[in-house]
């Protein structure tokens, strides 16, 4: 399907699986004298930073920026999904230096960190010119793409090290947030004029890597969240970087929002400014038709049938989703389902195993599939909602990334690649600073002010348009436009709204599990791992959590 990575991703797996023996003979013809040289070596030792990226990005990273917030929820169901607690740790902000997640996106975070640090060392003693262009274009495309995965580390756990070198020398110090804010910043800089701009021409071999609008996007995001990040605001340089993206006139919003997040998407998607390319069989890693839609709908949608009955949103955060006429409505699945005829969709069962209180006799039964918008707890287990049909059904489901007919019963991998910065975001970030204060400015001879921005996106989704905006409107937007990109989080902690609690009805205290969120700031960033502080005694751990 994205056949542009495919020689990427195999690139990243011989190299991978070439450092499986280290006890052979070098007999490469390949030295630094003349590796990488062509176009084809560049892409193939940078090709495993995009296998990093994609490996945990839609998975573990997700949940990091998702659980946490009103987004996304994920009851067990008797047990089922429970997972050692990790999920209601999210939800409640609960989380420890000991949670799988956070070691997990740790370790994916710097691995990829490493990988760029290790190719740029590669690639600098080629013999290859100084100022040869092709060199100069790489080096920036992996010291945008270190950059980036800098942002994640930083956007999640704060004070992180600096590791700039390969080999690392040493164990290296904890940095201030600040610090590691300006680090990124510098290095966007000193490589933004190596960078390529998406044209007609080049939209293909452009898509899935850094350009000059991926470069500006990055900074318009740190310098939103400038004012958490290191105190200091900076909304008019935000609204500098949104107007870049915008002034290049190389992105527009597509007509069709499903388009964006469809199994088909791709280079052809026109407001994509930086996607990762997923494949159901290629490139593993994406598994929202598995998570986000009910296992009893797998005939409506064409799909394997051994998928998942767990994500789903919080009532409270699908009650945003109230503007008549919005086809961004139509992304949710709630109540009575229907086939695509419009007949009910039946599915057969026995009465108790729809409802195990059911006080009559067991029998067959068939019952129109009905997805509950509310979500209950049974008080029997920690957030725990039941394992009968009824409660297997509570939580409106989701299908934002549509569900991909591609994917396989084995690997439950879908193939909709995953926008991580897109127009409409540069739009709703630029509404926002000037909210904030910024200046309103002239684009491409177009008076922007939030309200003109607020309503192309309300245009193309059919919504009413407003007449006007506060900061309490653009988050709901936010909310609305941006739901399931990774975030919600990073807009809650910049509008103080990350300690709002969205309790479950029915979650009681039981042994070993007290119901209800850690309201502390300190949660907004996460601890560093229980493992890293063993490995690296220089590193800090943050405040509010064990040493």
């Amino acid at each position: 399907m994205k056949k542009l990575f495919l020689f990427t991703l195999i690139a990243a797996i011989l190299l991978l699986n070439s450092c499986s023996k280290l006890d052979v003979s070098v007999e490469s013809q390949y030295v630094s004298t003349n590796f990488p040289t062509t176009a084809a070596d560049y892409a193939a030792i940078i090709g495993p930073i995009y296998s990093q990226l994609s490996s945990k990005y839609s998975i573990e990273y997700f949940r990091m920026q998702e659980l946490t917030t009103d987004e996304l929820i994920l009851p067990a169901r008797d047990g089922n999904y429970d997972d050692g607690g990790q999920y209601r740790q999210h939800h409640n902000h609960t989380y420890t230096k000991d949670h799988s997640n956070i070691k997990d996106v740790w370790e994916w975070g710097f691995g990829g960190i490493n990988t760029c640090n290790r190719v740029i060392n590669i690639i600098g003693q080629s013999a290859a010119k100084e100022d040869d262009p092709t060199k100069l274009g790489a080096l920036a495309e992996l010291k945008t793409m270190r950059s980036l995965f800098y942002f994640f580390m930083m956007d999640l756990y704060g004070n992180v090290p600096i590791v700039d070198s390969f080999p690392v020398n040493g164990s290296p110090s904890t940095k201030t947030r600040a610090e590691v804010f300006a680090f990124i910043e510098n290095s966007i800089k000193s490589v933004l004029n190596n960078l390529p701009l998406k044209t007609s021409a080049n939209t293909t071999s452009t898509y899935g890597h850094p350009t000059k609008a991926m470069a500006f996007a990055l900074l318009a995001k740190m310098y939103i969240n400038a004012e958490v990040y290191t105190g200091t605001p900076r909304y008019s340089d935000a609204v500098a970087m949104c107007d870049s993206v915008i002034a290049s006139k190389a992105y527009d919003l597509d007509a069709n929002e499903a388009t964006v997040f469809a199994p088909n998407n791709g280079p052809a998607v026109k407001e994509t400014i930086f996607a990762i390319p997923y494949d159901p069989l290629l490139i593993p890693g994406q598994q929202f038709t598995r998570h986000g839609i009910l296992a009893f709908l797998y005939l409506k949608y064409n799909v394997p049938s051994n998928l998942s009955v767990s994500m789903s949103t919080t009532p409270d955060f699908y009650d945003k989703f109230n503007l008549s006429g919005d086809t961004r409505n139509g992304t949710w699945l709630v109540g009575k389902q229907y086939n695509n005829d419009f007949s009910p969709f039946i599915y057969p069962l026995k009465t108790k195993t729809l409802d195990a209180s059911y006080p009559g006799p067991d029998k067959d039964t068939l019952w129109q599939i009905e997805i509950r918008r509310d979500i209950v707890m049974t008080g029997k287990k920690p957030f725990d909602v039941g394992n009968d049909i009824l409660a297997r059904c509570m939580g409106i489901r989701s299908v934002k990334y549509f569900p991909d007919p591609a994917t396989t019963a084995a690997t439950r991998n879908s193939g909709n690649d995953v926008p991580v910065f897109r127009l409409a975001d540069i739009y709703l970030l630029k509404a926002e600073a000037i909210l904030r204060g910024a200046a309103i400015t002239v684009v491409n001879g177009e008076l922007q002010t939030p309200l003109v921005l607020i309503n192309k996106i309300r245009s193309r989704v059919k919504a009413p348009a407003a007449t006007s905006i506060t900061l309490t409107d653009l988050l709901d937007e936010r909310g609305r436009e941006m739901y399931w990109e990774c975030w919600r989080r990073n807009d809650l902690i910049r509008f103080g709204m990350f300690e709002t609690e969205y309790p479950i009805p029915g979650d009681i205290a039981l042994p070993g599990y007290t119901p209800g969120m850690d309201k502390s700031v300190t949660k907004r960033i996460f601890p560093v791992p229980a493992s890293e502080l063993k490995l690296n005694p220089k590193l800090i751990q943050n405040p509010g959590y064990q040493l």
